[in-house]
């Protein structure tokens, strides 16, 4: 097997065209408790960080919105709120557990104007080039088989002008804090995932994708090397995630 055959999943080297059906897998196993996981695994902070990644969109009543892995809805959600009557919000997911999940959160809260969802994948976007006024992708890249040509197809959905926001697990900077983070990761959160989820193996994939992700340079080079300009990252929570952003201009 060459290693242009073989790619990541995980700490696991894995086929190419094995990894999307595995993390298939593991978002359909996860998809009932994925919000209840996600607030006990950060406590809570993931929404902090999610409503600084859309603060960073400055998004306007009429903008249509791409908000790529949009899971079950947390930033398509926030987006939706700051759009008027003539923008719109397009939650795309390649998992059909997750969209469901996104669509009946948004059907509860009385949200089902100016939303549209798409099952497809980031690698190969079914819409027209020079569509969206931002694109928003928070915790997908990572799970993504070809990071590069993902990043390529999202420079080419965007307007010129307009600007791709990455919310991202990252490289930990603050030295004392990195080694109780990788204990706690590591060691607590597959334990978590038993317990709340019944799934120890969906939750070890997905802290071990968190380690095989490009660091904060690392990713701002692919997304220049995709086109993008004016690409800046900042550290949350000290570098535990990062928000990326850059322009296609």
């Amino acid at each position: 097997m060459t290693e242009q055959s073989i790619t990541d999943f995980g700490f696991e080297k894995v086929p190419v065209k094995e990894k999307a059906r595995r993390v298939a897998d593991v978002f359909t196993s996860v998809a009932s408790e994925y919000d209840l996981m996600n607030d006990v695994m950060s406590f809570g902070v993931h929404r902090l960080w999610k409503r600084k990644t859309v603060d960073f969109c400055a998004i306007r009543r009429n903008y249509h919105v791409l908000d790529l892995a949009g899971g079950t809805g947390d930033i398509a959600s926030l987006i939706h709120e700051r759009l008027g009557d003539d923008g719109r919000v397009t939650l795309c997911d390649i998992n059909t557990d997750m969209l469901k999940q996104a669509r009946d959160r948004f059907i509860n809260k009385g949200k089902i104007k100016r939303v549209d969802y798409v099952q497809a994948s980031a690698e190969t976007l079914p819409f027209e080039d020079n569509s969206f006024d931002c694109i928003t992708l928070a915790f997908g890249l990572r799970n993504m088989t070809d990071k590069d040509a993902a990043l390529r197809s999202m420079y080419q959905k965007l307007k010129y002008g307009s600007q791709l926001v990455i919310l991202e697990f990252s490289k930990v900077v603050i030295p004392v804090f990195s080694k109780i983070y990788n204990e706690y990761s590591l060691k607590l959160i597959p334990r978590f995932g038993k317990v709340i989820a019944n799934d120890v193996s969906s939750y070890q994939y997905l802290v071990e994708s968190i380690r095989m992700h490009p660091n904060q340079e690392v990713l701002a080079t692919m997304m220049k090397q995709a086109g993008f300009e004016k690409v800046q990252y900042y550290n949350l929570t000290g570098g535990v995630v990062a928000i990326h952003r850059g322009y296609k201009i």
